[in-house]
């Protein structure tokens, strides 16, 4: 076994660490080429939704297309897990979003207790018993943010000890040994990342379809659309900070 450290990558088995960065790459650039197509396609949903509220159409075609929507939303979560498989780290850092986008995210994306908060202004008139579940909904996404989050960070500080262990040195050291274990403890510890983000995932996931059960059609409707158009404004916000005149620096 070829066992040696250059420039800060580890070598073994005559595997490189830039050859494990191209096939992690190469899941992120299939990843991000694939949300590029499931947001042009969402936004043709987006739009199909917002032509039928406009118009006033029947419950029946509207249901259909906030089902549609819903959907959709889950097709992003398929490809965030299968992504996450390649390169969590990617999927995590939210590298597929816009740098204002990033600014929010949560564990690979939105926070459910905060597009509750954002949808309160925009769902009424809502009866005591849609009051109701929206409240525990929120309360609910709150814990599982908080408790998911607090794993989070005792998975950090895990590592943190880990890779700070008293008997951690270099390769080359005349400890080989107890690095590669050590090594291998860390390695382990990182592969919960894809537990937390399928978790955080699955959290928004069901917030919306609980949303979807709570709301009338048309006021899930509007909630989509609501959705929808922070996230786009967002992406705007990103687009005009980068192109903003530099002397403004």
């Amino acid at each position: 076994m070829l066992i040696s450290w250059t420039q800060g990558i580890f070598i073994a088995n005559g595997y490189t660490g830039e050859q494990n960065l191209s096939a992690g790459g190469n899941g992120a650039l299939a990843f991000d080429m694939d949300y590029a197509r499931w947001l042009e396609e969402h936004q043709r949903h987006i739009s199909d939704l917002r032509s039928a509220v406009n118009s006033h159409r029947g419950d029946n075609e509207l249901s259909h297309l906030v089902d549609g929507v819903v959907s959709h939303y889950d097709e992003i979560f398929k490809l965030k897990s299968v992504g996450a498989k390649s390169d969590i780290f990617h999927m995590l850092s939210g590298m597929w979003k816009t740098p204002a986008e990033r600014c929010f995210m949560w564990l690979g994306g939105f926070r459910s207790s905060e597009l509750l908060k954002i949808l309160g202004n925009h769902l009424e008139p809502l009866t005591e018993q849609q009051l109701v579940g929206i409240c525990n909904l929120q309360q609910s996404s709150q814990q599982t943010e908080d408790a998911l989050s607090q794993g989070m960070e005792a998975l950090q500080q895990s590592l943190v000890d880990t890779l700070s262990s008293a008997s951690l040195g270099p390769a080359g050291s005349g400890n080989v040994a107890d690095y590669m274990g050590q090594m291998a403890i860390a390695m382990g510890k990182l592969a919960t990342l894809e537990n937390f983000l399928y978790q955080a995932d699955l959290l928004r996931q069901t917030t919306l379809q609980q949303l979807h059960r709570i709301l009338t059609t048309r006021q899930a409707a509007r909630a989509l659309l609501v959705i929808s158009d922070y996230m786009s404004r967002l992406r705007a916000l990103s687009s005009l900070w980068l192109a903003r005149p530099k002397d403004q620096l």
